[in-house]
């Protein structure tokens, strides 16, 4: 009873702090960082020129979860306030009868409308003073601006990287763009996605983005832990993941990363349960995959908790076969080689396959290699499982995550920690000194 009261009051301090707290402002790293990506992507692009558009704030959407800046945008500009868009054009050198053309970046932000204003706040606008500094653009323009400007700039037969996608997907820019296709500005352009330019870009992390992902992943820690301080038969999952999410936003976090998992008994062996609204019971297993976000970028944490503080001997049976899998693999990561997928020499999730098929059995003498459903991990970032592919290398954040799930036996276990590999080729991990072992955890749990 006494631990349900303090949940509760977490609960009413959480609801309190929603309503009372100032919006936070997305922590930026310094206009030069994104600068320097925005000229990387020029060098990527050749003679083509870039035009993006950042998201706009949706009644529905932003209502229910706040607005959040598209990744790719906010990646190349650092800019989270909606309604913008940016124009990169790469310097050209004279070529017979045409000019050199510099190097040229724009920042279009929309004009004041101070009746929209009055329900989500006061936005910059390009004539504010100030502007330049505070975006960290050569130049920033009004929207109204824009098909009159790209008009001057890009060639009548110019390659136009921007964010379009094979119907019927979107993004951003797709209604945008149709409109300056329809309002001539581009003559005849020929679009092409620059995604895949940006995710080559996005897959190795500077020292400002590691940063933000570390203090994503230190508040999460925090929560976690007090997570194995809370944890008893009675509760439900979702004082769990409210007092998980409290503990984030008390650290600065601006969201979660992703939809809290707080997953007992049989809930332990979905993958993605969400529901959160089962009452753990006594001898229940309950994986805990929870993070926040800071700074718009991502952790990505799960522990495995035993709800009464103490493993029955078959949990501990298996969680120690997660836990060698995870071990095998941080001992097997070569930077530079090593892959995440695949069953190939050189692939962790191999490795980790190899050691679970091998070590313990089902309640039917079967190997447990087919209860481990699942990929090894992902890359993490502006999204959590975010973009890029190929061998992990110098500059990667990815998480490790072997995880056997037998529903037969209402045993699910995923142990995940996030890892980077830093700029000399060394692996670290940044929840090492988060409880890992069964001895840990319930150590952890009776402080």
């Amino acid at each position: 009873m006494k631990m349900n009261r303090t949940l509760t009051s977490f609960l009413l301090v959480l609801s309190l702090f929603a309503l009372t707290a100032p919006l936070l402002a997305i922590d930026r790293q310094p206009g030069a960082d994104y600068r320097a990506r925005r000229v990387a992507l020029s060098h990527l692009v050749g003679s083509g020129v870039v035009v993006l558009f950042g998201g706009v704030e949706e009644e529905g959407p932003s209502a229910l979860y706040g607005y959040r800046q598209d990744n790719d945008f906010f990646y190349l500009s650092g800019w989270a306030e909606p309604g913008a868009a940016l124009l990169i054009a790469p310097e050209v050198p004279a070529t017979g009868d045409a000019p050199a053309r510099p190097y040229t970046e724009v920042l279009f932000l929309p004009p004041h409308n101070r009746t929209q204003e009055k329900w989500t706040g006061p936005k910059l606008a390009a004539g504010d003073e100030k502007a330049a500094e505070l975006t960290g653009f050569d130049r920033v323009t009004s929207l109204d601006q824009m098909r009159e400007l790209i008009a001057s700039v890009v060639p009548a037969r110019a390659q136009v990287y921007t964010g379009v996608k094979p119907s019927p997907q979107t993004t951003p820019s797709t209604g945008p763009m149709e409109w300056l296709a329809r309002a001539n500005a581009f003559g005849f352009a020929h679009y092409e996605d620059v995604s895949g330019f940006v995710a080559e870009l996005r897959k190795h992390k500077d020292r400002g983005e590691i940063e933000r992902i570390r203090h994503a992943t230190d508040a999460s820690k925090a929560a976690h832990r007090e997570a194995m301080k809370a944890m008893r038969p009675g509760l439900y999952e979702y004082q769990i993941a409210a007092l998980m999410q409290y503990r984030h936003m008390d650290a600065g976090c601006e969201r979660e990363a992703y939809s809290p998992i707080v997953g007992s008994g049989p809930n332990s062996t979905v993958l993605h349960y969400a529901d959160n609204t089962r009452q753990i019971q006594d001898g229940d297993l309950v994986v805990i995959d929870v993070a926040g976000e800071y700074g718009m970028y991502a952790s990505d944490i799960t522990r495995t908790l035993p709800a009464s503080g103490h493993f029955t001997p078959r949990q501990r049976e298996i969680y120690n076969v997660v836990l060698g899998a995870q071990q095998a693999v941080f001992k097997a990561i070569q930077p530079g080689t090593s892959t995440l997928v695949g069953r190939e020499p050189e692939s962790l999730y191999k490795v980790a396959y190899d050691y679970i098929n091998t070590h313990g059995k089902d309640l039917h003498g079967e190997p447990l290699g087919k209860y481990f459903i699942h990929g090894l991990g992902h890359r993490v970032g502006l999204e959590v499982h975010d973009v890029g592919a190929g061998p992990v290398d110098k500059g990667d954040v990815f998480t490790v995550e072997p995880g056997i799930y037998i529903p037969e036996e209402k045993i699910g276990v995923r142990i995940e920690d996030i890892v980077m590999i830093d700029e000399s080729g060394k692996v670290v991990n940044l929840t090492a000194d988060l409880p890992h072992t069964p001895e840990d955890i319930e150590a952890a749990m009776h402080r």
